[in-house]
């Protein structure tokens, strides 16, 4: 019989959670790897564990990734052939204060996930970045060809740090692998420390809600659903996905014509976004770029009537 077992890492946190939901829903053998820390309330990870415990066809293992005698036995008794590795040392702001904490986590840690992966046969590994890479640049929309050597915070440098590593890996040992920049994920059973759930939980306690840069700001925010699930909602977008896929090597000529199809600015929107990213997509993931959608532009004024 096949193995076609995955590792989920960060199984307790939002992200692990909800992709371990849909792997079990797809009929799929998941593991789950967390150390259950106590970077905000370990009940609401454990919440999480007992759900995913109730479902058939998950295994919660307790690790830490820093472990590295734990984690070469680990792999070597499962030989995962899917890794999704979403375990990581979160928040910029923590990083100030507690900056071992990400090297621990973020780059030991995701060494020992690399060489898990290289010596036992990983036919895939998808793992989080995070859209922090983009640090100090200045150009919008952000997009994956940009320069991302100005990190701002020891956060964002250490995702850099592992997209340079997987890279190599993938390089000297064969290892497909897939970085995805996460813009902010939000949603059900989201965590505490996130701008969407303090924001609640001051206007249910009747406080002001705390803005910073004058609250003069705009951010992305992505909804757990889009990360989690591939949602062929929108025709047009998957006929171009199911195109980028088969015929990636001439995107520009596989995807123009259908802009003449687009029947509104998002659609019109999310193809030129492919038409720019593209190139990247693994047909793995299924996924988009999320569409930069501009505002409808304003109607020409009409020429003043000549007088007679």
């Amino acid at each position: 019989m096949p193995n076609d077992k995955v590792l989920v890492t960060g199984a307790a946190g939002l992200i692990g959670f909800h992709v371990a939901q849909v792997l079990l829903s797809a009929g799929r053998e998941v593991i789950g790897l967390d150390n259950v820390n106590d970077y905000y309330d370990p009940r609401l990870k454990e919440a999480r564990l007992d759900i995913l415990g109730r479902q058939p066809g998950f295994t919660f293992v307790k690790l830490n990734l820093t472990d590295r005698a734990a984690m070469k036995a680990f792999f070597g008794q499962h030989r995962f052939p899917f890794v999704v590795h979403l375990a990581a040392q979160a928040g910029v702001r923590h990083s100030l204060e507690h900056p071992h904490a990400y090297v621990d986590a973020n780059l030991e840690g995701f060494i020992n996930i690399l060489e898990g992966c290289r010596h036992n046969g990983c036919k895939h590994l998808v793992f989080a970045s995070s859209s922090s890479v983009y640090g100090a640049n200045t150009k919008l929309p952000f997009s994956v060809q940009d320069n991302v050597d100005h990190p701002i915070s020891l956060y964002a440098a250490s995702k850099k740090a592992n997209e340079l590593m997987a890279h190599s890996y993938s390089h000297l040992y064969r290892i497909p692998a897939t970085g995805l920049r996460f813009f902010t994920v939000y949603g059900p059973w989201g965590r505490p420390d996130m701008a969407m759930f303090i924001f609640a939980k001051a206007i249910r306690a009747g406080q002001p809600i705390k803005l910073f840069n004058h609250g003069r700001m705009r951010r992305d925010f992505t909804n757990i659903d889009d990360v989690s699930t591939h949602d062929e909602k929108n025709p047009l977008v998957a006929k171009a996905v199911r195109r980028l896929a088969a015929e990636a090597t001439q995107l520009r000529d596989q995807l123009s014509p259908l802009k003449e199809q687009a029947k509104s600015d998002e659609e019109l929107a999310s193809l030129d976004h492919l038409l720019e990213n593209g190139q990247t997509i693994i047909d793995a993931t299924g996924k988009l770029p999320p569409p930069t959608v501009e505002p409808k532009s304003k109607k020409k004024a009409d020429k003043p009537k000549e007088k007679n």
